[in-house]
């Protein structure tokens, strides 16, 4: 099983494009295929923040579709799938550029974005187990005894991590490291938490680097785990990333 794992997307479809490419893909067929039959999978969140989130969502979804990639959500999908479902949810934290893009479409536009989130996001489970259980993607990564086991509290780690409930005066969560206790065979691959450059520890690998803050668009390749990133047109956010300590 050869497969390249790309991080949170946020809406970045150029970057996207361009990481697709330089992984070998082609977009002959209007998505992004490889010649050598090397599949890509998803870690979550391809929406909020970025510029062309419902550009994202229709490749994602062509691709899954055709069994030519694997996803699973990361918590930015899950609040758009409440909002989709007409839950009150907050238009913020990034939804509001995708609820934006929604409000330029047609009724008709809309509808297919509805249609083909909401079925993917219904068929996808919430993190994957491949390559015979030695492979687990999880969006922000999963405890090891939480592998193989779906409940309320694993799909809250899974979607936001290893959050205590306590808050920092900018009001964004706190959070636990829990890679670092990380003991387990399988290896995990992440994303949710923006980090410089991808971290590598104990059998974990976090791949979100903060494309959407101006960082870059990562890839991992499995089984070779080797990292190919794109450079991201956004603005630098410094603040935004994570410094291990």
């Amino acid at each position: 099983m050869k497969i390249d794992i790309i991080g949170d997307i946020h809406g970045c479809f150029n970057e996207l494009y361009k990481l697709t490419i330089q992984l070998g893909y082609n977009w002959k067929a209007g998505i992004p295929l490889h010649p050598n039959g090397r599949c890509l999978a998803f870690v979550g969140d391809l929406t909020d923040r970025g510029p062309e989130s419902l550009k994202v969502v229709d490749i994602v979804y062509e691709l899954w579709k055709q069994k030519k990639a694997y996803y699973v959500p990361g918590n930015h999908c899950n609040k758009l799938y409440r909002y989709f479902l007409g839950n009150k949810v907050q238009v913020t934290h990034g939804l509001e550029t995708t609820v934006a893009e929604l409000s330029g479409c047609t009724v008709q536009q809309r509808n297919h974005y509805k249609q083909v989130f909401m079925e993917m996001y219904e068929n996808s489970p919430l993190y994957l187990q491949l390559d015979n259980k030695k492979l687990v993607i999880a969006h922000a990564g999963i405890k090891e005894d939480y592998i193989g086991k779906m409940n309320n509290k694993v799909k809250t780690f899974v979607l936001y991590g290893d959050i205590t409930g306590e808050k920092h005066p900018d009001g964004s969560p706190v959070r636990g490291d829990w890679a670092k206790k990380y003991k387990g065979k399988p290896t995990i691959v992440y994303g949710h938490t923006p980090v410089l450059e991808p971290r590598f520890i104990h059998n974990t690998v976090n791949i979100d680097t903060g494309a959407v803050f101006g960082g870059k668009l990562t890839a991992l390749q499995y089984p070779e785990m080797e990292v190919v990133s794109i450079s991201s047109s956004m603005p630098f956010v410094k603040e935004k990333f994570n410094h291990p300590h």
